[in-house]
Parts: C-alpha cells; sequence; structure tokens
C-alpha cells in the first residue's frame, strides 16, 4: 500500500525529510511558497555574480550530514578555506581561530544542497503553492481495508485542497507553523499546547546587504564577525572565497545586519538600507572605497533566526496523529546542517510510523 506524505515547506529540512522517505513506499509532496528551495540557504544570481544571501555556508559540525555532503553529495561542492576573523563593538578586527570544521557551498550557491538531496528522491515539489491551513479529513478509506481516519488536507491560500495526505510534516519557521497547528484539529489540549509551544519560540529579524566593488582586496580572512553583539554589523563574508561565485578582480560583500538595526529599518526602500550598510562596511574597514558600491541587493528577514528551541516532548505529541514538525527552530539553532540532520532523523520517524 502506498502511503501519501505531505512536507510543507522545501528547504533544507524538508530536502532532508523527503530524502529520508526515498526508500520508503511514501509518495512525496512538497508545497513550497517560492520559486526555489532551501529556504534560507538561499542563492541569487546578477551581473555574473552567484551569492549566497542567507545562510552562507554549511558546517561539518554533524558527522551523518558531513558524510552526507562530502560523499553523496559531492558534485560541484565548493570549500571555503579562509578563515573567519571576528570584530568588537569598536570596529577592532581580531584573528580569529579557524576551526577544523568544513565550510561547504557550491559552484551554483547553497540552494544546489536541497537540489541535490530532491534530485535523489521522487518527491514532487509543487512551487509558489502557499499552504495556509491543515486540516483533518476525518474518513477511512474502505478500498483497501485501511484505516486512515487520520489523514490531513493543505488548504492554499485561495481556499484550494492540495489532496489527502497519511502525514503532514511542517516545517516553516515556528510564527508560521503555530497559525498552521491551529487548524489541524489536534484536539484542544494538544492543539493549544502545541501552537502556545511552538509560538514561544522567538526570532532575530535580519537585513542582508548585497554589496558590489569592481576591484579585488585581499586580506587574510573569508569573513567578519561581531561577538560582543555591540556592532550594527553582525557579520560581513567575501563571496570572492568561493570558486565559481564572482569573477577574477571583483569584490562582493554580504553584510548581515544587527537585529536591532535590521528592526529598525525593516520597511526603509532598498537603495537606503544598502546604503547606509555599505558606509558601515567603510567605516569597519577604514576605506572610503567601500561606502560607494557599484551595484546591490537587499534582502529582508522577518525570521533569520531562532533565539531558542521548542521542547521535543510537546511536539512529539502530535506524531501519533500524524503530523511532525521539523527544522531549525525545531532544534533551536539557525545552522543549515542542523536543520538537515532534523529533516533526516524527522523523515525516518514518518517512516516507521506508516510502516
Amino acid at each position: 500500500m502506498t502511503h501519501e506524505v505531505a512536507i510543507v515547506g522545501a528547504g533544507a529540512a524538508g530536502a532532508g525529510a523527503a530524502y529520508a522517505l526515498r526508500e520508503t513506499d511514501a509518495a512525496v509532496t512538497v508545497f513550497e511558497k517560492s520559486r526555489g528551495v532551501c529556504g534560507r540557504a538561499a542563492t541569487r544570481r546578477k551581473n555574473g555574480c552567484v551569492y549566497d544571501h542567507g545562510a552562507n555556508y554549511v558546517k561539518s559540525d554533524d558527522e551523518r550530514v558531513a558524510s552526507l555532503i562530502s560523499e553523496t553529495l559531492s558534485d560541484g561542492l565548493v570549500e571555503i578555506d579562509e578563515p573567519i576573523w571576528t570584530f568588537d563593538a569598536e570596529g577592532e578586527i581580531s584573528e580569529g581561530r579557524n576551526g577544523d570544521e568544513h565550510k561547504w557551498t557550491y559552484e551554483g550557491g547553497i540552494t544546489g544542497l536541497a537540489k541535490r538531496l530532491f534530485d535523489r528522491t521522487d518527491a514532487a515539489i509543487e512551487h509558489e503553492t502557499r499552504v495556509e491551513q491543515v486540516e483533518r479529513t476525518g474518513r477511512s478509506d474502505e478500498s483497501n481495508g485501511s484505516d486512515r481516519s487520520h489523514r490531513w488536507r493543505p488548504i492554499d491560500t485561495d481556499g484550494n485542497e492540495l489532496g489527502e495526505y497519511d502525514a503532514a510534516l511542517l516545517t516553516p519557521p515556528a510564527p508560521q507553523t503555530a497559525a498552521l497547528v491551529g487548524w489541524t484539529d489536534l484536539g484542544e489540549e494538544v492543539g493549544d499546547e502545541l501552537v502556545g509551544e511552538i509560538g514561544n519560540v522567538g526570532y532575530r529579524t535580519q537585513l542582508t546587504a548585497v554589496l558590489h566593488y569592481p576591484f579585488a582586496i585581499d586580506p587574510p580572512y573569508y569573513a567578519l564577525v561581531n561577538t560582543d553583539h555591540e556592532h550594527d554589523i553582525a557579520w560581513v563574508s567575501r563571496e570572492e572565497c568561493k570558486a565559481g561565485h564572482v569573477p577574477d578582480g571583483e569584490c562582493l560583500l554580504i553584510a548581515q545586519m544587527a537585529p536591532d538595526w535590521s528592526v529598525e529599518r525593516y520597511d526603509e526602500p532598498a537603495n537606503d538600507v544598502a546604503d547606509a550598510a555599505a558606509d558601515l562596511v567603510g567605516e569597519l574597514f577604514d576605506d572610503d572605497r567601500f561606502a560607494s558600491p557599484d551595484w546591490t541587493d537587499v534582502q529582508r528577514w522577518r525570521f533569520a533566526l531562532p533565539e531558542s528551541g521548542a521542547d521535543a516532548d510537546v511536539l512529539a505529541r502530535a506524531e501519533g496523529e500524524g503530523v511532525f514538525f521539523a527544522g531549525d527552530w525545531v532544534v533551536g539553532e539557525g545552522r543549515v546542517h542542523e536543520a538537515l540532520r532534523n529533516g533526516l532523523e524527522t523523515g525516518e520517524r514518518i517512516a516507521n510510523r506508516l510502516q
């Protein structure tokens, strides 16, 4: 008997779950609100450049994820060799520690991680489909003698029903997942507890400014990170350190701004955000050239990084009904490898339940 599984969200967690289900009898359908995959591990292309404007790379901190990437998903893999240095509230730059972990992306950008995972599955991906509700169908399938009273029906923002599924995996950011849970009819006690637990996961809002320059630089680091969290810039990195991303003789900086700065300017025009970010980068580098990029891009991340995780025991209460959760907010750390690992493990739990 074939089981149907719906995955809401084609980020690293959703891709990991689909990959974990690839050798089961499950027919997997993924509903993704955007035109691409990999969520906040996002890539854009502009003026001959490829740049990761959300998550910058994947760390090798998790052994299972590291083996999967370096062995199975290694085609086009790019390793960043340069170290990460630090700076403080005064803009004082210091040599950092270049740990033993690898820093990976792909020649075509970090979205290649999810693309490679999905390519190894038979999952159907429905792009530009925003799921607004997930409701219980409340019926059994008697054609093959199976009891499917706990089936789930996603519904999009236009009210279209998107099929019926034996299990539903919800991977959007916690506030959006909490809204979906409100429609699931999991029972007042379980549903209210889940909504409260998931809704309590806080997020940092972040603006990303992409700044391009028609000249090359050669500092001894790939990126700078603000360690005291007192600077208006949280992180600035060099995309030219990634093979295949930036033409020779050019510089492309990814400036991820501090949460307070980002919240204050979140609704400002993109050009104003980029100009203000470039001024700060010029001050940090003590070089006026960086205040005048020749082209820019801006990305607004309302839910950039989770500040905490959800209680696994509370989330598990829904699994008996066929509703699962995965993502970096489940583990409480905004890291691609954590989201992927959590997706793999959740996919395996879905497989066990269906069996």
